[in-house]
């Protein structure tokens, strides 16, 4: 099984290009920040066929929040006489999570700021409890 799910900001231009037979294809890394350890953030390739890139190409911008679906491709090649590898994700889907007309200006949302998480942060004072009012 060859399945990656990814959510991040993209993070260089989208670039659109067509194949001589027409098929559009777009490329651009995806920022995606490791949710063990906030200071440490990958820069995933990711390459898009199709009328999804086209989508993409059109809605989204560097700074865009993306949802990805795909599987990883390694392409080797050989440059100056040294072999090279390339590893990617080819997209299946994209998700666009940036809403429309909020441009590239938003906060990326914490981690745990799903609002049905108990544990978040909701940037209130903690209550002020006394000793007498715990049950135990």
């Amino acid at each position: 099984m060859n399945t990656v799910s990814l959510i991040g900001n993209i993070s260089t231009e989208i670039d659109l290009r067509f194949t001589p037979q027409g098929h559009a294809v777009c490329k651009f890394n995806l920022a995606v920040t490791n949710p063990f350890n906030r200071e440490k953030t990958s820069f995933v390739p990711i390459e898009i066929w199709r009328k999804q890139a086209e989508n993409t190409s059109n809605f989204c911008q560097k700074g865009s929040k993306v949802g990805v679906v795909g599987h990883i491709e390694i392409d080797q090649f050989e440059k100056d006489g040294q072999k090279r590898t390339f590893t990617k994700v080819v997209a299946n889907s994209v998700e666009f999570l940036t809403p429309k007309n909020s441009g590239s200006q938003q906060q990326a949302p914490r981690y745990n700021a799903d609002p049905g998480d108990p544990f978040r942060d909701s940037g209130e004072p903690a209550p002020d409890i006394s000793d007498d009012d715990l049950p135990f």
